[in-house]
């Protein structure tokens, strides 16, 4: 599943590629199908799971069994690429509330793994997301990896919970445009 890693975007499901390997297949069929405009054309975007945010191109959406905790997962993905970035947002309802801290955290680690991450120098920061969970507070990870070809990969991504609901909001980028991260991440909402 290696040779799907060409693009931004596909990086970000081979985050996912411990969770969920046959996902690049689904999802690599859905690239081929349709493609987002170039240039970034925001607009909002509603996730049944309560998750609102402006996305630069219209999203392609995925879900699949993963065992992200404990127990097998939905996870639910929506993501897109457009001005040399891929942006996604990922959504997991789990059984119990009380995992939420733990998942949060081994999410963070399985996508800094995959992306081939050197270590943080600092730990994650805390972030704001209207109508987010104090408890685990929302934190922010920048980081920088690589992608299978060698290829340079930079990301930010927020991660955050709801009650039992966890999600992760990530752009990817060779170069993070900071135009561009900013209305993406400034506009998250959770109800």
């Amino acid at each position: 599943a290696d040779f799907f890693v060409t693009s931004p975007f596909m990086t970000f499901f081979l985050a996912f590629r411990a969770l969920a390997p046959g996902l690049l297949v689904v999802l690599a069929g859905l690239l081929t199908v349709t493609a987002c405009s170039p240039t970034l054309n925001w607009r909002e975007v509603r996730f049944d799971a309560g998750v609102s945010l402006l996305l630069p191109c219209k999203p392609d959406k995925a879900q699949k069994q993963v065992p992200l905790g404990p127990e097998p997962t939905t996870l639910t993905m929506l993501g897109c690429e457009a001005g040399g970035a891929t942006f996604a947002v990922a959504v997991a309802e789990l059984p119990d509330a009380a995992q939420v801290s733990d998942v949060l955290i081994q999410w963070q680690a399985i996508t800094l793994k995959n992306m081939k991450a050197a270590p943080l120098r600092a730990p994650p920061a805390l972030f704001k997301v209207a109508g987010a969970d104090a408890n685990p507070a929302p934190v922010w990870l920048q980081a920088e990896g690589q992608q299978n070809d060698g290829s340079a990969v930079h990301s930010r991504a927020a991660y955050f919970a709801k009650g039992a609901r966890v999600v992760q909001v990530v752009m990817y980028a060779p170069k993070i445009n900071p135009d561009a991260a900013d209305t993406f991440f400034t506009s998250l909402r959770i109800e």
